[in-house]
């Protein structure tokens, strides 16, 4: 489906799609997007801009919850193509260089096929390049000074877990939790705050203690890599999301 834009603050708005959601940051300086989609998601991205009426030079940098395919897809062609800065963790730059890959084989993926959700999410993510090895080889750390210069000055709320160095936002009030909690997924039965299955996860139980981090954040906004907006206590969400 085409991407649902909301406004979650004047600054914050969130992309939401059937497969994956990005944030978009915006102040008189420019955008910022937090995550980016599959690479086939790039039509949508540019659409999202234009709906604010930036285009792609008013893009001033792009931010990495993690580095898996679905998150920073169409980051990829944006850096080559347009030179646009890609940010993430420290921990998280190799993964993105792709000097190695945390992420749920093709192996790993086809032991849940038989399952109808498994199988129509698989055909439907294959088909916007979820196979691609290809990586950023320009991303960089995250430092602080960097990020106040950024729209919406983002704080960095490093959550690992998902992947070794997996890190969540918070601008405006609003947490940018990328896959360190959820509130749904295509493959997913259940709504409402969650860990992503198993299979996902690089290190479930850094998952668990990344959760008790966030619930601590002073915030009752939670715009995540998948599933729906969230509007409530963060703690709450978060031993929720424990609990199952």
């Amino acid at each position: 489906m085409a991407p649902v834009l909301s406004a979650i603050t004047d600054r914050v708005h969130f992309a939401q799609t059937d497969l994956v959601n990005w944030t978009l940051v915006v102040d008189d300086s420019g955008v910022m997007l937090i995550d980016a989609g599959f690479p086939g998601h790039r039509d949508d991205v540019l659409a999202s801009l234009r709906q604010l009426g930036f285009g792609v030079d008013d893009l001033r940098a792009i931010l990495l919850t993690h580095a898996h395919i679905d998150h920073l897809g169409s980051a990829i062609w944006f850096a080559k193509n347009h030179g646009t800065p890609v940010y993430c963790h420290a921990d998280e730059v190799g993964h993105t260089k792709r000097e190695y890959l945390e992420q749920a084989s093709p192996a790993d993926v086809a032991m849940h096929i038989w399952q109808p959700r498994w199988l129509k999410w698989s055909i439907a993510i294959s088909r916007k390049g979820a196979f691609s090895r290809e990586g950023i080889p320009t991303a960089q750390a995250l430092s602080e000074d960097v990020a106040a210069g950024l729209p919406g000055a983002p704080m960095a709320i490093p959550s690992p877990g998902h992947t070794g160095g997996h890190c969540s936002f918070v601008v405006d009030g609003v947490l940018v939790a990328g896959d360190a909690l959820v509130t749904g997924h295509p493959v997913s039965t259940r709504t409402g705050p969650q860990l992503l299955p198993d299979v996902f996860n690089h290190d479930q139980e850094g998952c668990v203690r990344s959760l008790s981090a966030l619930g601590m954040l002073d915030t009752e906004v939670l715009v995540p890599g998948h599933g729906p907006v969230w509007r409530g206590s963060i703690r709450e969400a978060a031993d929720a999301a424990s609990a199952r």
